[in-house]
């Protein structure tokens, strides 16, 4: 298996902080936000290369911050070689660049690398290696403020996604599907496909719904909390949560 953490946006809703700085590696509780993404995906035996994939202004930084990576995993920095916000590529087609340039054709763990969350992935793992399909995350969530600015889910009995709506005005359910997926190998050329079709290449999210039309993919549940850091009101809710640790 190998892993994929976004992290090539520009992060402008966090100027200052980010101006000069890749989101990822703004420090939370004594370390980057990478650092505590990184600890979890270590725990995963599968996975074998991380692929980081950044922009032109941020990749020096995330090269700089691999040569002091004390882990076991091989990680690889992805250029996009995009420069300014504007003309960015978005999530699922920085994912398909990943895939092309380095030829992946293997099971594929997709992290945003902005999400900080409480459950384990080895967890996620073992979910995806009993169901053998395509798997996204899933908790509760209660504040209708909150379910209109993240991808919302409905899921039938069998745990299987029947619809998907990335930040909908009208929230049909209050099933939160926050920036984590496992995609089987087979998928990766649906991935392509996407894009190539002219589909909206942004947010990550953007994939299901059109993917859901095409083959089953399963919700896993996960029990905590996870924390989006989307603006500097966010980036200090987290700081005050983990320094109450």
């Amino acid at each position: 298996m190998k892993c994929i953490i976004l992290a090539a946006g520009y992060a402008t809703r966090l100027y200052p902080l980010t101006k000069n700085k890749a989101k990822p590696l703004l420090e939370v509780a004594g370390k980057p936000i990478l650092n505590h993404i990184i600890d979890k995906v270590e725990k995963v035996d599968s996975i074998d290369e991380v692929y980081i994939v950044t922009n032109e202004k941020f990749t020096p930084s995330f090269q700089g911050w691999v040569q002091s990576y004390q882990g076991n995993k091989q990680i690889i920095v992805v250029n996009d070689h995009t420069t300014t916000n504007t003309n960015r590529l978005g999530a699922i087609a920085d994912m398909q660049y990943v895939l092309e340039e380095h030829g992946i054709n293997e099971d594929l763990l997709v992290l945003a690398g902005d999400n900080l969350f409480d459950f384990e992935l080895t967890d996620f793992v073992h979910f995806y290696q009993e169901v053998k399909a395509d798997c996204v995350t899933t908790h509760m969530i209660h504040d209708e403020e909150e379910m209109k600015q993240t991808g919302i889910a409905e899921v039938n009995e069998a745990g299987i996604i029947v619809s998907f709506e990335e930040k909908p005005s009208k929230p049909k359910s209050n099933i939160a599907v926050p920036p984590f997926y496992i995609y089987q190998a087979e998928t990766v050329s649906l991935i392509k496909q996407y894009v190539k079709e002219g589909n909206n290449p942004d947010a990550p999210g953007n994939f299901i719904p059109w993917l859901i039309e095409r083959k089953p993919v399963y919700a896993y549940a996960f029990e905590g909390l996870c924390y989006d850091i989307g603006t500097i009101e966010s980036y200090n809710k987290i700081q005050e949560l983990y320094r109450g640790e």
